[in-house]
């Protein structure tokens, strides 16, 4: 079995090392992650800079390479290149630093990771820890994310694409996991102007992510409620429903 481990916060970032040690139980371990953070570049791929490779070296049944890509980047050079044109049999995202609930999916370039897999027909799962520290504490969610590496190998299916998401509680008492549906939030961002040395103007986007969504059933609520959350993601953006109105509305 060979699993293809990847994330957005970069090669060195400790999340990244507790998924790979997870992975390793279950197979050869390929890593091909950024050299440096790629946070928010979601799906984004490299298309007028050249595209580098660096083998950063094995342990036991690990391959480590970094790359100076995005993360979607980095799955399709680990097909192409280290994998020579063949799949690997999954890919895990992760552990990232800081939550991809809600519409942090959009800009998520975790998510991005798992997507670029899905769209392959790859099984790949999303993880995720509401905690942006270095200095995070992964060891409480491992089990958990055992539990849901195992049932994604066992489903025997090829269309999986999930999204997992960890509450950072104290002594890290997750009550356990949740099927949901995806929240509904926003960023409330202000484009904040700067001016440098030379006295040119910049700008640096802040803001706070706001929950619009009431609803008890998503990702969001019951994150808050100390649960672990598993989202199924899809690659057919289509709306049906709106598609069957247009129809009716419009037949063009």
């Amino acid at each position: 079995m060979k699993i293809l481990v990847v994330n957005d916060d970069g090669i060195f970032a400790p999340g990244i090392g507790h998924l790979v040690s997870v992975a390793a139980k279950f197979g050869e371990v390929l890593v091909v992650a950024p050299d440096a953070p790629r946070s928010g570049q979601s799906h984004a791929v490299t298309l007028t800079t050249p595209l580098r490779l660096q083998e950063k070296g094995t342990e036991g049944n690990v391959r480590y390479f970094s790359c100076n890509g995005t993360p979607a980047d980095c799955v399709k050079l680990a097909v192409k290149v280290v994998l020579q044109g063949k799949h690997p049999d999954y890919v895990f995202s992760g552990i990232n630093h800081g939550s991809n609930a809600a519409s942090n999916t959009i800009y998520s370039g975790t998510v991005a990771g798992v997507v670029e897999g899905a769209l392959s027909g790859v099984p790949s799962v999303a993880f995720s820890l509401l905690d942006h520290s270095m200095q995070a504490d992964f060891e409480p969610v491992l089990p958990f994310v055992e539990k849901i590496v195992r049932a994604c190998i066992g489903s025997g299916r090829r269309d999986i694409c999930w999204n997992v998401n960890f509450p950072c509680l104290p002594e890290g008492r997750i009550k356990g996991i949740k099927l949901c549906r995806l929240g509904e939030a926003l960023w409330a961002e202000d484009a904040v102007e700067r001016e440098d040395p030379s006295r040119r103007k910049y700008y640096w986007l802040e803001g706070d992510f706001v929950r619009t969504d009431k609803g008890e059933d998503c990702d969001l609520a019951y994150l808050e409620q100390g649960y672990a959350t598993l989202t199924p993601l899809k690659t057919d953006w289509t709306d049906y429903a709106a598609l069957e109105r247009l129809e009716q509305e419009f037949p063009f």
